[in-house]
């Protein structure tokens, strides 16, 4: 299994950037192909998703929620996952989580902590 383990939350200003990070572990991670995603969840609202990228590959998907504002990344040697975040919203304030899973599955199977981002109007 996969261990994440996220960073960079905070508070900000409408229109601010910000850049989370995810550090990954694990022995699987080098040894099955992954899909790595980032979720925010704000509060009385379900988790939704935001973005993913191929572990391997570097291929990227968004919500049409953040297309164009956000971006997924991944340092494959620092086995680092990132999300830039530019032209923030107040209704970006969320708990941000980065997730894992197996190319072959539906599921996320790993999830970090979460890190908090707020966006001040």
């Amino acid at each position: 299994q996969v261990q994440l383990v996220e960073s960079g939350g905070g508070l900000v200003q409408a229109g601010d950037s910000l850049t989370l990070s995810c550090a990954a572990s694990g022995r699987t991670l080098s040894s099955y192909a992954y899909v790595m995603g980032w979720f925010r969840q704000a509060p009385g609202k379900e988790r939704e998703f935001v973005a993913r990228i191929t572990w391997s590959g570097g291929s990227t998907y968004y919500a049409d929620s953040v297309k164009g504002r956000f971006t997924i990344s991944r340092d494959y040697a620092k086995k680092t996952l990132y999300l830039q975040m530019n032209s923030l919203k107040p209704e970006d304030t969320a708990v941000y989580s980065c997730a894992a899973r197996r190319s072959t599955e539906n599921e996320y199977e790993s999830w970090g902590q979460g890190t908090q981002v707020t966006v001040s109007s």
